[in-house]
């Protein structure tokens, strides 16, 4: 379905927010050959439009790695690209497409399409062949032959694979009541103060299940698809990290950990979680806070809600 191969390899982290993704982002960037993005899928409203700051602190439009990226890949940024984009992001790539995504999947990897894009889909095209030249540009600028896009959302990785991007995707679980607990809390976004989405235990629940579910569904397809538990992440990084980047093609050099503590250097990441602004050292501690903070009546909800994919992934065992 692709015009050429793509010269720059994807990784797409995938996964409910919340789940560490920001953090495997950061940490899979400390890897010689591999550009951390942050969410690109937030890029066209909160970078282009909204001119937030870059992970370099900088904003988006002063940034020097962003205009040259969408200077090699567009000309440049305009506010008419950013809409035209987000009106294709409202048309294809959406949580309801999964299932029309993964049948496109299944018949151009059969040879059996006859007829596409299918309905719905008249954007995805446009919208992929936006999305490689942006990773294209990234790698370029970023001298790196691996980009990372941490976007999370599994429709946007079904639109990727369904549109023949070479992707790897690298889904990103995590204990759903420790998820559910973060959701609900008061947290302050660091680029404008105001505070970030809180979902209720229920919510999150539903959530939860959706994302991993269609990520799980992806697998199936055929796309190259690696699990890894944020648990395992913080409490064996080095072995959790190597098994990953070499999964990923990669040579593991992982200097940049000591242990539990990982040196993290200044990332141009789009959009994501407060961490894509630290720099320097960062500690790799096990968060289980949650088990204490987080009321018994929500755990329980939580685990009722979800202990099929609770029980797939390891998490019944775990109870408070």
């Amino acid at each position: 379905m692709s015009d050429s191969p793509s010269p720059t390899r994807v990784v797409f982290v995938g996964g409910l927010g919340r789940s560490g993704t920001t953090l495997l982002e950061r940490l899979l960037g400390e890897v010689p050959g591999i550009a951390p993005l942050g969410e690109v899928v937030h890029l066209w409203t909160r970078g282009v439009l909204a001119d937030e700051a870059c992970g370099c602190g900088r904003p988006f439009g002063s940034c020097p790695f962003w205009s040259k990226v969408g200077e090699r890949a567009f000309g440049g940024w305009s506010e008419r690209l950013a809409h035209r984009m987000l009106t294709l992001r409202q048309q294809v790539d959406r949580t309801r497409r999964i299932p029309t995504l993964a049948q496109l999947l299944t018949e151009e990897q059969a040879g059996t399409s006859a007829v596409w894009p299918s309905p719905g889909l008249t954007g995805l095209g446009e919208y992929v062949a936006a999305h490689r030249r942006l990773y294209d540009a990234a790698g370029e600028a970023a001298g790196c032959p691996i980009v990372i896009d941490s976007s999370k959302h599994a429709s946007l990785a079904f639109c990727l694979a369904a549109a023949g991007v070479d992707v790897h995707v690298v889904h990103v679980v995590r204990d759903p009541r420790a998820v559910a607990h973060s959701w609900g809390r008061r947290v302050a976004r660091p680029e404008d103060g105001r505070p970030m989405t809180r979902w209720s235990p229920a919510r999150t629940s539903m959530h939860w299940l959706a994302q991993n579910l269609s990520l799980e569904l992806l697998a199936r397809r055929g796309v190259s698809v690696t699990r890894v538990r944020y648990e395992d992440l913080l409490e064996a990084p080095a072995g959790t990290l190597r098994r990953l980047v070499a999964r990923i093609g990669l040579r593991p050099r992982l200097d940049f950990l000591a242990g539990s503590e990982a040196e993290l250097s200044m990332a141009h990441t789009a959009s994501g979680n407060p961490v894509r602004f630290t720099v320097g050292r960062i500690g790799l501690i096990p968060d289980d806070g949650w088990r204490t903070a987080a009321s018994a009546r929500h755990q329980r909800l939580v685990t009722a809600l979800t202990w099929p994919l609770m029980n797939k992934y390891g998490y019944l065992g775990r109870l408070a």
